[in-house]
């Protein structure tokens, strides 16, 4: 099974990219998952969408390549927003523009949130509403909002807020497992019915 984290902040360094390397540790450790994959949108890697991307545009499918091949190969995503403004980040919301049904599609998604203070709600809402309908990720019911980021999942534990710290960490891996299950449940599903049809390629 291999697992595959995306980390949506712009920023470099950044909080969301930390949440990210620890959930991919917590993969390895707790949940016997070895193939991880981790791509991060610190620094914007990734121009915005032009329409030439659907017409084998050269450059586009150099620069894709490795992207599609590695969600392609993916059994299951994590994907991980800032809250910025009360909003998903320019640059994770472009990335859902740029990869389609055949990479991501019927394969299941926790969602991770992270925010400095209090907030993280409104990025949840926001890729629950309009990041799947044409590429067909299937976000599970479960998901995790990082709050008052900087005081948990450090390295350094005296850096962390010792019971926020602990409660995070469990209900990350709680909902890992989760999203592990959903990963080989669906699995089976994508061999034994028809996902892919070009009649109805886009969603409703």
């Amino acid at each position: 099974m291999k697992i595959s984290i995306i980390s949506g902040s712009h920023r470099n360094p950044s909080q969301s990219e930390k949440v990210a390397r620890h959930i991919e540790n917590t993969l390895n450790n707790d949940h016997g998952i070895s193939d991880t994959w981790v791509y991060t949108l610190a620094d914007n890697p990734l121009p915005l969408w032009d329409q030439s991307i659907w017409e084998s545009n050269p450059e586009w499918e150099q620069r894709m390549a490795d992207i599609r091949q590695q969600l392609s190969s993916s059994d299951g995503f994590v994907i991980i927003s800032p809250e910025w403004h009360g909003q998903v980040p320019a640059g994770l919301k472009n990335f859902f523009l740029l990869v389609n049904r055949f990479e991501v599609g019927h394969k299941p998604a926790l969602i991770v949130t992270v925010s400095s203070a209090d907030g993280g709600a409104y990025p949840v809402a926001e890729l629950r509403m309009s990041s799947y309908k044409n590429n067909r990720i299937c976000y599970i019911p479960e998901q995790v909002i990082v709050r008052h980021v900087e005081s948990i999942l450090n390295d350094k534990a005296e850096d962390n807020n010792p019971d926020a710290d602990g409660y995070f960490r469990e209900r990350i891996s709680w909902a890992l497992g989760i999203l592990k299950g959903y990963a080989q449940a669906l699995a089976p599903m994508r061999d034994s019915v028809q996902i892919h049809h070009d009649k109805f390629g886009n969603g409703m």
